[in-house]
């Protein structure tokens, strides 16, 4: 079923009791094992005072050459270890299989007539959306444009229903009275079937560092949304769902730091209730973009969500000691206001591989 965010927050407590399958810290480090300390990462290799020939120039040029073959699989490997920031648009929409043909931009321009000649009620949505997050943001406030460009033709995309097939969610209908009384009949409205959240456009902003033609950026969108961003509002057991993903953060919480995680409980400052705004919205709005970007390489370069998971608890884990000193939720809270100058790759790598457990 597909929700709301805050209502996904309150089911989540009653779904807890299901068996959900999630991996434990030794699976953890064996799927994330190119993000070890003895591998080169972008994110932490570029920043650090080592002779940029001895990993970025190599990392580029290898980049390059996966580029050139055009190799999809070739390519979500190489992400692994980060993307060059001048080749990662081109690496992504190859990872994504977006091609530029000529049949895929009138589609887009389709769309674009849709929203001139048809309201959508959801429209009023959007626009408050963008107004109450993106346009806020100093990152993003200066793609606002971009952004209605994009979701308003998302909202008519009925392309997006596709992803239903493999989803437990189902879409929304609205009922239609027929002419001279004949029976209601029902059709999916908005016609995509997504119902758009508060929150919902942080999911495109990132993109539009990357991508200035809005049918590109389209393109890229609707796939990360039908591969990866629709689990994030879904309740669904699978195991990049958002349920499965809230059970791995409490999980690596209480394995890492179980002192930590009963303090939080006793003075009412659920850990969940803090982190569960970065892992449903990917933490766009909430790291540096550079920092996002880096953290979205390895969404897809595993094909998963889990890391939106294991990055939130590593950031509890590098702000324990200030959290084991506060008495409230709103302490805890303030705390973790600002998580906008962490490093993403670094509190990856000693999170996974650096904390003996």
């Amino acid at each position: 079923m597909k929700v709301g965010s805050r209502q996904l927050l309150e089911l989540i407590s009653v779904y807890r009791k299901c068996p959900l399958k999630i991996k434990d810290i030794p699976e953890l480090r064996e799927f994330f094992s190119e993000l070890s300390l003895n591998t080169g990462q972008l994110g932490v290799d570029d920043s650090t005072p080592v002779p940029p020939e001895m990993f970025e120039n190599e990392h580029f040029r290898l980049g390059k050459k996966v580029l050139a073959e055009h190799d999809s699989a070739a390519a979500q490997q190489y992400v692994r270890q980060g993307c060059p920031t001048a080749l990662r648009a081109d690496l992504w929409a190859l990872i994504l299989n977006i091609s530029d043909q000529p049949e895929d931009t009138l589609y887009y321009e389709q769309l674009k007539s849709n929203v001139i000649q048809h309201d959508l009620l959801s429209d009023s949505l959007i626009y408050k959306d963008v107004k109450l997050t993106a346009s806020n943001d100093d990152y993003y406030f200066v793609f606002e444009d971009y952004l209605y460009q994009v979701l308003l033709c998302f909202s008519r995309d009925t392309s997006v229903l596709e992803h239903f097939a493999y989803s437990s969610a189902s879409p929304p209908k609205s009922y239609i009275r027929g002419k001279l009384g004949q029976e209601e009949f029902a059709v999916v409205y908005p016609p995509n079937g997504v119902i758009p959240f508060h929150g919902f456009s942080m999911y495109v902003a990132p993109l539009c560092f990357l991508y200035h033609e809005p049918a590109k950026l389209y393109q890229v969108f609707r796939e990360m949304y039908v591969r990866y961003f629709f689990r994030l509002h879904s309740i669904s057991s699978h195991i990049s769902g958002i349920m499965s993903l809230c059970l791995l953060f409490e999980t690596l919480l209480q394995t890492h730091l179980p002192q930590l995680f009963y303090h939080l409980r006793e003075i009412g400052a659920q850990p969940l209730r803090i982190s569960f705004k970065w892992m449903v919205r990917g933490f766009s709005g909430y790291l540096a973009t550079d920092q996002l970007l880096l953290l979205w390489d390895r969404i897809l370069g595993y094909n998963s969500l889990e890391i939106l998971a294991v990055l939130a608890a590593a950031v509890f884990a590098f702000r324990a000691m200030n959290l084991m000193e506060v008495t409230s939720l709103a302490a805890a809270e303030a705390v973790l206001a600002d998580i906008s100058t962490l490093k993403v790759m670094p509190l990856l790598q000693i999170f996974l591989f650096a904390v003996v457990t």
